[in-house]
């Protein structure tokens, strides 16, 4: 009976290359640094992030593939919010006036480091939105 048993599958284990594709598109459009780039996906080792970026697929953890859930949907919500794309791209780049922000850009919040600050930039845009 035991022959029949597969190993489970890991649908989390597949995300990795769609979402680090996804992830350095995104990087490029915002024109980021490598080492904002880094930041923003949880401080990866060097290796680790080059490896990334050479062959744009590997194994994520879930707090990466979290970073990039929360930053596809800034991207998103950006897109939706300014329909001129360059307008759109450079929104994370420009000092913002709302309290959330304390007039930093949402970059300079999102690479605090902690993904609570991709979340809370991800709900702004959302209530944005609305």
């Amino acid at each position: 009976m035991a022959a029949h048993l597969q190993p489970e599958t890991h649908p989390v284990a597949d995300l990795g290359g769609p979402a680090l594709r996804a992830f350095f598109n995104i990087a490029e459009r915002w024109n980021l640094r490598i080492n904002d780039q880094r930041r923003l996906l949880g401080d990866p080792p060097e290796s680790t992030f080059y490896k990334w970026k050479r062959l744009q697929a590997g194994t994520l953890g879930r707090d990466t593939l979290e970073r990039i859930s929360y930053l596809l949907g800034i991207f998103k919500d950006l897109q939706i919010l300014f329909p001129d794309p360059d307008q759109a791209d450079g929104w994370v780049h420009r000092a913002n006036r709302a309290t959330l922000f304390g007039g930093q850009s949402a970059l300079e919040r999102m690479l605090s480091g902690n993904v609570a600050d991709l979340y809370v930039v991800r709900e702004y845009l959302d209530a944005q939105r609305g």
